[in-house]
């Protein structure tokens, strides 16, 4: 099992960086990587409520987790601290076992002038999950994730 850790500083407050975390529609917006489109089929912001995300390649590619051009995954809240910590747990809903078993997705976030950093380590990657290759999404998708709340078109309540 292995790990990736990214922090961004996103020019937005804490509080707008957390609803972020915890809005679906929000989610489906910055939640995936380029080429990719995220549909958020459930989403409970609680802790222990549960959540189940599919990821669609824009293109074929052949290679998804799920299916070849999708991946889904499905997990619970296990922390909610507001504004400084969301903790997710994660599992692909895959048939191959190389794919499969939990991950722990910790975001924290920290104040950094007038914006907020973000750290999220992504814990317990399953052995047929490139680390590298889940980094790059991830920063793609927190890449995104600064873009939307920064944006001018982002919904005020988020902004």
């Amino acid at each position: 099992m292995s790990a990736t850790f990214i922090t961004p500083r996103i020019q937005a407050p804490r509080a707008k960086v957390y609803a972020a975390l915890l809005d679906p529609a929000a989610i489906a917006a910055w939640k995936v990587p380029d080429q990719m489109t995220c549909t958020v089929e459930a989403f409970d912001a609680r802790v222990g409520g549960d959540f189940r995300i599919t990821l669609a390649y824009d293109l074929p590619a052949g290679n998804g987790k799920t299916t070849p051009e999708r991946d889904t995954y499905q997990g619970r809240f296990l922390e909610l601290v507001p504004n400084e910590r969301v903790v997710e747990l994660h599992t692909f809903v895959t048939d191959d076992a190389a794919l499969q078993g939990q991950m722990t997705v910790t975001f924290t976030l920290e104040d950094a002038g007038t914006g907020t950093f973000l750290s999220a380590i992504h814990d317990g990657l399953p052995p047929g999950l490139s680390p590298e290759d889940n980094e790059v999404g991830w920063a793609m998708a927190l890449r995104k994730l600064a873009a939307y709340l920064e944006s001018p078109a982002a919904p005020s309540a988020l902004r």
